[in-house]
């Protein structure tokens, strides 16, 4: 009996210090909200009023569907914070810098000004374009479609060829034909005279295969231009006679690019560009032509292609005409003398693009010639630290197909364009 009393006394004394404690947590949790809430509400009005306006003024601005008047020179800050409940916290505090930044007289100078507050956009934060903002926007969409600087002096284009990694940017001519015998100079030029080491590919010590593979590429693109130079652009036609310094810079581009001596290679490829800068000078001074007429201009991308397929096939086979894998030291030989061809395709082909564009224009084949000049620019970033030949679904790069897109890409539009022209 003494045994149930006592098991009955601590129910009763443990039911009433649960209750006591249960009572303590729910007042605890009641203050603790009511603290929270306050502070709560202490930082919002902060928030609202962090320029020292009455919050419920802002808050009848933020609603009101009629138009306020703007009456001093601290509206339209206000205006701009009152966006900021709509928008994100970086938006607002970029348009409260563009607000602070602008011309406050320009906005109060009518006192009759009205603010629409219906519309919460900030006024300010929009750039008003002025006209000359439209011509430099106009500019620069000119930059985006052809590929190259071009800037408009008097309403004339003036266009300086990106640096295809031949030093500096070619300068522009006004004489028709100049930009290109430049472009023409340029790739070779450098590779002569600008690049350490100069001209290797006759080097007796040969340890640099990869920067030799590329100015053979560089040789090469130079060659045909000079070809067609002499035949076509510098002639009225087939029974006109050939430009003599051009057919001298033709023979002496025709030295094997390993002779080291009777004569060396790099001494007759400079005295070819010498030859061409005879007829350049001849040009500038009205006593040489340059003809850019479509007919002309065929046999060159006609020649450029031709090229660049040879490249494509080298850069996309499989195996070698004796039926062997193509080894690792072919494989980078094939890559850089592709790149080569790339690289000066680059300059020559925007150099074109200048001085044939009413040709080109007239056609409608300006948008392939962007696209072949963008390709070789592709070809030119391809730039790996150690060529690979992984299989084409290896884990590892297959460099060679890596280049033979952008350069099946630059032969294709080139291919588009001389269908172009020719229709």
């Amino acid at each position: 009996m003494k045994e149930k009393n006592t098991i009955a006394n601590f129910g009763i004394f443990a039911s009433k210090r649960i209750i006591v404690g249960i009572l303590l947590l729910i007042a605890s949790l009641w203050v603790m909200g009511t603290i929270l809430g306050f502070y709560d509400k202490s930082s919002k009005m902060n928030n609202t009023d962090s320029h020292g306006t009455d919050t419920m003024h802002a808050a009848d601005v933020q609603h009101s569907e009629t138009p306020v008047k703007d009456t001093h020179a601290v509206e339209p800050l206000a205006a701009a914070h009152v966006e900021t409940k709509a928008e994100s916290v970086p938006y607002a505090e970029k348009t409260r810098e563009l607000t602070q930044t602008e011309s406050r007289p320009k906005e109060t100078a009518h006192a009759g000004d009205t603010l629409p507050q219906k519309d919460h956009t900030p006024t300010l934060a929009v750039e008003e374009k002025t006209p000359e903002a439209h011509t430099a926007a106009k500019e620069n969409d000119v930059v985006e479609k052809t590929g190259h600087d071009t800037q408009m002096k008097d309403g004339v284009h003036d266009t300086e060829a990106k640096d295809a990694g031949h030093g500096p940017a070619l300068p522009v001519s006004d004489i028709t034909g100049a930009t290109f015998i430049q472009a023409a100079i340029k790739p070779l030029d450098y590779e002569l005279n600008e690049r350490a080491w100069g001209w290797r590919p006759n080097d007796i010590v040969n340890i640099t295969d990869n920067v030799n593979n590329f100015q053979l590429g560089v040789l090469e693109v130079t060659r045909r231009t000079a070809v067609v130079l002499s035949e076509r652009l510098s002639r009225t036609g087939i029974t006109a006679a050939i430009d003599k310094n051009l057919e001298n810079a033709t023979n002496w581009l025709m030295i094997k690019p390993d002779r080291y001596i009777f004569p060396s290679a790099e001494t007759k490829y400079n005295d070819s560009l010498d030859e061409i800068r005879l007829y350049l000078e001849r040009l500038e001074n009205k006593n040489a032509k340059f003809y850019t007429r479509s007919d002309n201009l065929l046999p060159l991308l006609s020649s450029y292609v031709e090229l660049l397929g040879s490249c494509d096939e080298n850069l996309a086979k499989m195996t070698e005409e004796d039926g062997s894998q193509v080894s690792y030291f072919k494989s980078d030989d094939y890559f850089f003398y592709a790149q080569g061809v790339a690289s000066s395709l680059y300059t020559i082909l925007q150099a074109i693009a200048h001085d044939f564009s009413s040709v080109i224009e007239t056609r409608h084949g300006a948008d392939a010639m962007h696209h072949a000049i963008l390709s070789c620019h592709h070809a030119m970033e391809i730039d790996p630290w150690l060529i690979l030949e992984g299989g084409l679904s290896s884990i590892f790069a297959n460099h060679r197909a890596n280049m033979a897109a952008p350069i099946s890409h630059a032969g294709f539009y080139l291919r588009v364009l001389i269908t172009t022209l020719s229709t």
